[in-house]
């Protein structure tokens, strides 16, 4: 490749002196200057192409060029221009349908070497290859944009990065985005205009990012897209550099000065004014030194552009360009710095996550050990409460288990009324059922006791489900407590979850039937001289008073049931004294006359003669047995032969009226219930078997409340908490599982790999960074 005869950055015309540097922008000190376009740019470049290829681009936005302009406003020939090569495709249609990130790198040749000096450009998708002819650069960018795109007339977000080496170029990164288009062609979606527009804003938005707008001389400056999209993403025009191309066809008698000097549409970078190659002279193979060569007469030639020559030319667009990105690399390089390094950290902390692997069975057995150790701490630390990353949101560990038990379950059994499910008439029944065959003068304890095992049984339930509460929070623990080193081996992990699991279900086991047993130690001994039971006498006279309260309410008054006194009057009255102790449940005694059964039939006078013994009536009609035949035959005659009653059931009966028939009596039902009308001594019995049951039921619920919560700690957490190391060490810690088990997900091993490139890029960065002087 034969050497260019002009270098396209150093035009051969003398500029003013005052024209050196455009007045917006003070001129920097030159070895400095030098200096950063050497080493800063290539290392953001090197960034660059680092976090794009691992798709962490996003992370920390570098600092860069984009062009922006509508389509056909000339980008693609300032682009050539600067490279001093054509190699972008052209065409009537959209031709930039994806990024093209373009790095230009300045090369330098030793003094020594006389050999011919060589262009090249590399693909960041085709790493290692160099592209020596332009021609295949181009087709290659059209081919790139094809397999991704196809051959309509879509776009992309997706980069396509190359970087040209070029010792006629300066350090320079610039991004060619897709020009505005107005009206969708081919297969492009109607909405266009929008999709472009949103992805240049993407890339400018960042106020790293200086914005090279371009726009053409022919066109209205003031209704340029390119400026407009700049405005948006850069209000005050800090970091706007705008572009005026096709000064040669503008109108005969205008020219582009007041544009140049930014007096149109101010910006605080100023403006560049070019001149393109046009359609013809592309077909007409005309060279982009022939059109450098024909940009330097055309200004040369036009007086109007004298005064403004460090403001005309693709040469003294690539300087501007090259020294604004410079001082805006200096200007942001300690964010930059402070960014990288945080990065830094973060990468450092990742990529202790991941470990290392070794080979050897110390080093697995080690590594294995810590895992599991890391695992039983980590349990037992969430459980305390000592956990270091507790969080300030919502109840966690251990503090779950405390709310379990004393909101959930013990709560859950203050509000249950042990008389709930009972009525008067299942009471009732109790105890009529109690008394058996005949009619006894003391309330069996019978009926109180099958009725309290009955109310102490709907214990369990509660308290078994109190249990699987706790058992579910320690699933949950169990699953907290995996360290983030676990996930890099799934064998481990799955092992780890089934050893958990199993211990669990084998503390849950024992834990349910201490509860069991608790509830049925309840059931077998009803302990009525507990100090705090309230005892048959007392519930005996506070059952009398109530009974005494309902007689004396006004006639008026609707007397209140049992159920009621059981919910008003019998929680008033006072508890009795701790030394009461009375084992009597309630004795019926002729004396209580209260208890009289008001309603019950007296029996009728026996029939006697005037004159008969009254001492022999009386004590017949004591038992309220009467006869229905008579006085006569209802005795012994005087000359003390049987009555006729005495004689067989199956002899007829002598003297008997012909007009009495015989008695036939109907069948029990095969369901018999208490039907009667309540008496009042029935009443007294309801009320005081209510009183005990929620005296004792009172005493079980107390000791249910304590022990239950303890039998859950003592079998399964503190056994877990203790034993859970143990467990891991006999099930898991075996030589001929190491290696099994201690297998590394593949995405793991890889995501290692990139962590310790990136960290290593990022370490040369802030290395060349702190060295850098200014």
């Amino acid at each position: 490749m034969a050497q260019p005869q002009a270098n396209p950055v150093m035009p051969s015309a003398p500029a003013s002196p005052s024209a050196a540097v455009p007045p917006a922008l003070p001129p920097s000190p030159s070895p400095p200057a030098v200096y950063l376009g050497q080493s800063v740019i290539p290392l953001v470049n090197k960034l660059q192409d680092i976090f794009s290829q691992l798709g962490s681009a996003s992370t920390i936005d570098l600092p860069q060029v984009a062009v922006v302009g509508s389509q056909s406003s000339g980008k693609s020939s300032v682009l050539e221009a600067m490279v001093g090569r054509d190699f972008l495709p052209r065409g009537a249609d959209i031709c930039t349908r994806r990024p093209l990130v373009l790095q230009l790198v300045q090369t330098v040749r030793r003094p020594e070497d006389r050999s011919e000096l060589v262009e090249w450009g590399e693909f960041l998708h085709i790493p290692g290859r160099r592209f020596t002819d332009f021609t295949a650069i181009r087709k290659e960018i059209q081919a790139e944009t094809d397999r991704e795109l196809g051959t309509n007339k879509g776009i992309s977000e997706k980069q396509i990065r190359l970087k040209i080496f070029s010792p006629n170029v300066l350090n320079i990164t610039l991004v060619d985005l897709p020009g505005i288009t107005k009206v969708p062609v081919g297969d492009q979606p109607s909405d266009i205009e929008a999709r472009v527009r949103t992805m240049i804003l993407n890339y400018i938005k960042h106020e790293t990012c200086i914005i090279l707008a371009v726009s053409p001389a022919n066109a209205d400056l003031a209704n340029s897209d390119a400026l407009q999209m700049a405005r948006i993403a850069d209000p005050d025009g800090s970091r706007t550099i705008g572009v005026i191309t096709k000064l040669d066809i503008m109108d005969r008698g205008t020219d582009a000065r007041n544009f140049l000097l930014g007096n149109v549409v101010p910006l605080r970078l100023g403006y560049i004014g070019v001149v393109n190659r046009s359609q013809e002279d592309i077909q007409a193979n005309k060279t982009i030194r022939e059109a450098l060569g024909y940009e330097e007469n055309f200004f040369r030639s036009r007086p109007v552009y004298h005064s403004l020559s460090e403001r005309c030319g693709i040469p003294q667009l690539a300087k501007k360009l090259n020294s604004i990105l410079v001082q805006h690399i200096r200007a942001i390089l300690p964010d930059l710095k402070a960014r990288i390094s945080t990065q830094m950290v973060t990468l450092q902390k990742e990529l202790a996550g991941y470990g290392e692997l070794t080979d050897s069975k110390s080093g697995q057995g080690a590594l294995l050990l810590n895992i599991i150790t890391k695992y039983s701490q980590g349990f037992q630390s969430i459980v305390d409460g000592k956990n270091e990353e507790m969080s300030t949101t919502e109840l966690s560990g251990g503090a779950r288990i405390h709310y379990i038990f004393q909101s959930i379950f013990v709560k859950s059994l203050e509000e249950v009324d042990p008389c709930d499910d009972l009525t008067d008439e299942d009471i009732r029944t109790a105890i009529q059922n109690a008394t058996g065959p005949k009619n006894v003068l003391f309330v069996p304890e019978v009926p109180f006791e099958v009725l309290v095992r009955r109310q102490i049984a709907r214990l369990l339930e509660p308290s078994l489900q109190c249990a699987r509460f706790i058992y579910d929070e320690l699933v949950k623990i169990s699953h907290r407590s995996e360290s983030y080193e676990l996930q890099r081996f799934p064998v481990l992990r799955r092992r780890i979850e089934e050893v958990v699991a199993n211990f669990l279900r084998e503390g849950l086991a024992p834990a349910e039937t201490m509860i069991g047993h608790l509830i049925e130690m309840e059931m077998d001994y009803i302990n009525t001289s507990h100090p705090g039971f309230i005892g048959g006498s007392k519930a005996v006279e506070m059952a009398l008073q109530q009974q005494r309260g309902v007689k004396v309410l006004p006639s008026n008054t609707k007397t209140k049931d049992a159920s009621e006194w059981k919910d008003s009057g019998a929680d008033r009255l006072p508890l009795p004294d701790k030394t009461s102790k009375s084992r009597a449940i309630l004795a019926r005694t002729n004396a209580a006359g209260v208890v009289a059964h008001e309603h019950s039939v007296k029996p009728p006078p026996p029939l006697e003669k005037p004159g008969s013994s009254s001492g022999t009536s009386a004590g017949n009609s004591s038992w309220g047995i009467t006869s229905i035949f008579g006085g006569n035959e209802s005795r012994i005659n005087g000359n003390g032969k049987e009555h006729v009653l005495s004689r067989g059931y199956n002899e007829p009966a002598q003297g008997l009226e012909p007009s009495f028939s015989s008695i036939q009596l109907r069948e029990p039902p095969t369901v018999l219930r208490a039907t009667d009308a309540q008496t009042e001594q029935e009443t007294v019995e309801i009320a005081v078997t209510r009183l005990l049951l929620k005296s004792y039921y009172d005493i079980v619920r107390k000791n249910i409340q304590d022990s239950v919560p303890k039998a859950i700690m003592h079998f399964l957490v503190n056994h877990v908490k203790r034993e859970l190391h143990s467990v891991f060490i006999r099930k898991l810690y075996r030589e001929s599982l190491f290696e099994e088990m201690l297998q590394e997900k593949e995405e793991i091993a890889a995501k290692r790999k990139r962590c310790k490139e990136i960290l290593r890029v990022l370490q040369q960065a802030a290395w060349e960074l702190d060295t850098l002087s200014f």
